[in-house]
């Protein structure tokens, strides 16, 4: 990542349209853990549009990670250390992400975050591709991000939030997983 935005997790623009945006994914977050027991839905998961094309390659699970200073990646691998029943941590993690996580918008980057198989040909494309659409449409809104595609290193602190949040829901997670980061051009997004 080269970029100073994407370093430091957020894009530190002032857009009304990622106000929005953020206020929509934590509730739609909030909700999806609240009534469907963390199951991914259509509102965190977005169609993907690489750059020329029209066509969507299929939807991704994203993640909305929240600002370094407000991190809670710490939290969640204690989570994890403190059960070795995939049952029970999935539990915790549901309870921990319905109560009081996504209240506040302003906590969390607006770079959202997925994870790929090792040696994934989506992700190579995607990443290949620099700049990427995601088109997201739940509960009657519609938003469609125009984002440059990072690949995220180990180090880079939405990475390790992302393998954290995720390692809850799924422990067997391979370490050579690939965390994609979609920085948003809010200029070039638009509410559908």
């Amino acid at each position: 990542m080269s970029s100073v935005a994407s370093l430091l997790g957020d894009s530190y623009t002032n857009h009304p349209l990622k106000e929005r945006f953020l206020k929509w994914q934590c509730h739609c977050r909030q909700l999806m853990m609240r009534d469907n027991m963390g199951r991914p839905d259509n509102s965190i998961m977005p169609d993907v549009l690489i750059a020329g094309s029209d066509e969507s390659m299929g939807a991704i699970i994203t993640i909305l990670n929240k600002l370094p200073g407000y991190s809670e990646t710490p939290e969640m691998l204690h989570m994890a250390r403190k059960t070795n029943d995939p049952a029970q941590r999935r539990n915790q993690a549901i309870q921990y992400f319905s109560a009081t996580y996504y209240q506040k918008h302003k906590q969390f980057s607006d770079i959202l975050t997925s994870t790929f198989p090792p040696n994934s040909p989506g992700a190579t494309k995607i990443r290949a591709s620099e700049n990427c659409r995601l088109i997201f449409s739940a509960y009657s809104q519609s938003f469609e991000l125009s984002c440059k595609v990072w690949m995220l290193t180990p180090k880079n602190l939405l990475n390790q939030s992302t393998m954290a949040h995720n390692r809850l829901f799924n422990p067997d997670l391979p370490n050579e997983t690939i965390v994609l980061g979609f920085e948003p051009d809010w200029a070039l997004s638009k509410e559908l």
